[in-house]
């Protein structure tokens, strides 16, 4: 009886030591695996802030950030090697580092790699349009497709020329010639794209234009410090350690921070645009008791569509109310043009590409978008009121009356095209409603209700 009550007492003691003893080893197993995934990490790390940090921009053309330098972001690994993101809905885009070898002519850009480097899988293909409409059938129709190819060494062509900086390739295709267009599809995404690279990078552009290039060249040559290539001409197998295909498009006119290499912003690239053409002012004019000179206001003169049937009364009512009237329309010499609209501190047009101009402006200087008939507000602020906006600039949009639209001369007062947009859209299909309100509308501006809109300019021109 006693042997049987200590052998009761002795379970309990020899269950709590098995206890014990099973929960140091379970803490010694955490204790490991968390050791090594500490290590893991703090190495990575290490090897991000040594390796992927971006390059110190040269003093001769430094483009300084809205944000402050401790919140850049710091290139990050790919996540495979190529890395293709077909997820956004406005543009493809692949990356990839290593042996890249790429030809042109025949649309090809060529990863070189073995079945065992990181996991790569030989003869892998990604065909993209590399140009920031996607969706858009009648732009992209213009845009050659390129194919990103991995393959094995000896199937890979020889170099005719390394190159040890980084390429860029895009075109140009799509609605280029337009003035929106090349700059929302073309010119500021290549700046946010380029700007990692501090001028060491080469872009390959298809479908370009000698024209193209030539109206731009100042706009692009602080981005590059080589030659352009025609990649739709060029025979040459050219070499290189990292190529980027396609422009991350951020929003119509605009750029996202949170999205950018170092967060470059709008302001950045307002400061790019007057560099490049050497702008005279960063400021707009400042109204106040001790300044005597009056604002500049530029009214944007159309010959052909969406036109100021009555320019005249406008300059005589600006002039009325102390402007300087200045009336021009967009020239083939953007320099010249860049210069007249940057001497001015209000800009005026109708809804347009012309208003593109606003990136030569001065910071603080107002703009005023007309709004012609056809349910055009909303378009009308994404294209260019958001721009204007994150340019750190006034924005000002006017909505014309009935009586202002010279579709008033075409249709009678109760037809839907004047009173009722929404159903003008539905009875007469968007390709002619988009005729009449685009190409075949222009504004005559009632000077007596538009004055409004001139004295609030003038209370935002004594604001700072």
């Amino acid at each position: 009886m006693a042997k049987h009550k200590s052998s009761s007492r002795g379970e309990p003691q020899r269950l709590r030591s098995a206890l014990l003893g099973g929960c140091f080893l379970l803490s010694m197993i955490l204790l490991v695996v968390y050791t090594s995934y500490v290590v893991s990490f703090s190495n990575l790390t290490f090897w991000r802030s040594n390796q992927a940090s971006p390059p110190v921009p040269k003093e001769d053309h430094k483009i300084t950030a809205s944000d402050p330098a401790e919140t850049r972001p710091q290139k990050e690994k790919l996540p495979s090697n190529p890395f293709c993101d077909f997820s956004d809905r406005r543009n493809d885009y692949c990356e990839m580092e290593g042996d890249i070898r790429i030809h042109g002519n025949s649309s090809s850009i060529l990863f070189v790699t073995s079945s065992n480097t990181n996991g790569t899988n030989i003869q892998e293909s990604w065909q993209l349009k590399p140009h920031p409409r996607k969706g858009d059938a009648r732009a992209m129709a213009r845009v050659t497709e390129m194919s990103v190819k991995t393959l094995s060494p000896h199937g890979a062509p020889k170099c005719a020329i390394h190159s040890t900086v980084p390429a860029i390739v895009f075109s140009t295709g799509g609605y280029m010639g337009n003035f929106f267009h090349d700059f929302t599809d073309i010119l500021i995404p290549i700046f946010t794209t380029s700007q990692q690279f501090n001028g060491e990078v080469q872009f390959l552009i298809s479908e370009i234009l000698p024209i193209w290039n030539d109206k731009y060249q100042k706009l692009l040559k602080p981005l590059t410090n080589y030659e352009i290539i025609d990649f739709n001409q060029d025979h040459t197998v050219r070499c290189y350690p990292r190529v980027i295909v396609g422009l991350k498009f951020h929003k119509e006119m605009s750029i996202e921070p949170s999205r950018s290499p170092y967060g470059l912003s709008m302001v950045d690239f307002g400061r790019h645009v007057r560099k490049s053409f050497a702008l005279e002012r960063d400021t707009a004019i400042k109204l106040g008791p001790d300044q005597h000179k009056k604002p500049r206001i530029l009214i944007i003169a159309r010959k052909w569509t969406r036109i100021f049937a009555n320019v005249n009364e406008i300059v005589r009512k600006a002039e009325e109310m102390g402007f300087e009237a200045v009336v021009a329309e967009a020239k083939y010499d953007l320099a010249e043009f860049a210069r007249i609209v940057n001497s001015c501190d209000v800009m005026l047009g109708v809804h347009g590409a012309g208003l593109t101009n606003l990136v030569f402006l001065p910071t603080n200087a107002v703009v005023i978008q007309v709004i012609p008939l056809g349910g055009l507000e909303g378009i009308s602020w994404i294209d260019f009121g958001l721009a204007t906006i994150s340019m750190k600039m006034h924005y000002l949009q006017y909505m014309i009356s009935l009586e202002e639209s010279t579709l008033t001369e075409q249709f009678s007062r109760g037809d839907p095209v004047l009173s009722d947009q929404k159903e003008a859209y539905r009875k007469h299909g968007w390709d002619r409603m988009i005729e009449l309100y685009f190409f075949k509308q222009g504004v005559k501006l009632d000077t007596e209700r538009f004055s409004s809109t001139l004295l609030h300019v003038l209370e935002l021109l004594r604001q700072r």
